[in-house]
């Protein structure tokens, strides 16, 4: 099948077109000018520069494509709000997708969005979700809690580096899944004709505190984590006031989402029958403890290797210099 992927480049899109096309299907990635995309060709993908926010770019990216994956969204590095991205970029890609033919959607968007309305991007994946069903595309939204990806940087590179974690709030419990694996469900959605016009939740083996990730990185790590509480209030203080100002608009956006993270509630669904809707064997999803278990090791032994070199090297007899007048 002839698929368009949106958001390539991104920690879950690069997953879904290394899937994709082992899978045998072919390949185009809508990808920005400024985008680091090299690597997409190599692995065997088309690429097209085109941009969510600039519609009469995309009718050429959508040209002869039979589906399109959308794991898009505005990263923190952007100078582009959620709404610009998220809500206006994505109802230009539906509209454009309608108007070039092409029959299959899949959306990515956050489990329990609808219990979230004043968190920005929650209210925005939820209005998506409504606009893609109104659209009389056949589609299918998937809908993840969070990735393992994002917590090395989170728990993991702190803990290595003796730096402090920050926990805010009552921590939420969230089903953390390898974007590896939420990408199996992207793809075989292409092919199972039972899975359009459905929602599904994507979520990993079960959910995890902040407090419960942090006690597995220490014992895989063998270290001990310096943990910093942040107040809930201070972070609604800093929302609140960053939003008076335009510049602080994107930021003040992305702290709302703490208020997810903190709200001490479960994100997390039964999966059963979504294995079987996908025909995908719940025994190859990764778990937490394996996904970190592997990073620790390969941290660990690369640390070690390097602490034997820096040893090896202080032991090497210094060379003598002779000196001739």
């Amino acid at each position: 099948m002839k698929v368009l992927v949106v958001g390539a480049t991104g920690t879950l899109g690069r997953q879904i077109v290394r899937r994709a096309i082992d899978e045998g299907h072919q390949v185009r990635c809508l990808v920005r000018p400024t985008s680091r995309a090299t690597f997409l060709k190599e692995w065997g993908a088309d690429l097209i520069s085109a941009d969510l926010c600039y519609p009469e770019s995309l009718p050429l990216a959508l040209q002869d494509m039979e589906a399109v994956i959308d794991a898009a969204t505005t990263r923190a590095t952007d100078n582009l709000s959620f709404k610009q991205v998220d809500w206006e970029g994505k109802v230009s890609l539906i509209q454009a997708t309608q108007a070039a033919g092409i029959d299959r959607f899949i959306f990515f968007s956050i489990l329990e969005n609808r219990n979230f309305p004043k968190v920005p991007l929650m209210e925005i994946k939820r209005c998506t979700e409504l606009y893609l069903a109104e659209s009389g595309l056949n589609y299918t939204i998937l809908q993840p809690s969070g990735f393992m990806q994002n917590l090395i940087g989170q728990y993991a590179i702190p803990i290595l580096d003796n730096q402090p974690v920050w926990v805010t709030g009552t921590s939420a419990a969230i089903a953390y899944m390898d974007t590896q694996d939420v990408a199996k469900f992207a793809v075989r959605a292409l092919t199972r004709p039972d899975t359009q016009g459905k929602t599904f939740p994507v979520v990993g083996t079960r959910a995890w505190s902040a407090e419960e990730i942090i006690r597995l990185c220490e014992r895989l790590s063998g270290r001990e984590a310096k943990t910093l509480r942040m107040p809930l209030k201070v972070l609604q203080s800093m929302r609140q006031f960053l939003g008076w100002f335009e510049w602080g608009w994107n930021v003040a956006d992305r702290l709302a989402f703490t208020e997810v993270l903190a709200s001490g509630q479960i994100l997390q669904s039964s999966m059963a029958e979504v294995y079987q809707a996908f025909d995908l064997d719940p025994e190859d999803t990764t778990t937490l403890e394996q996904y970190l278990q592997e990073y620790f090791g390969r941290i660990l032994k690369k640390l070690k290797e390097i602490d034997y070199e820096q040893a090896k090297a202080k032991k090497q007899p210094k060379p003598k210099t002779t000196f001739r007048f």
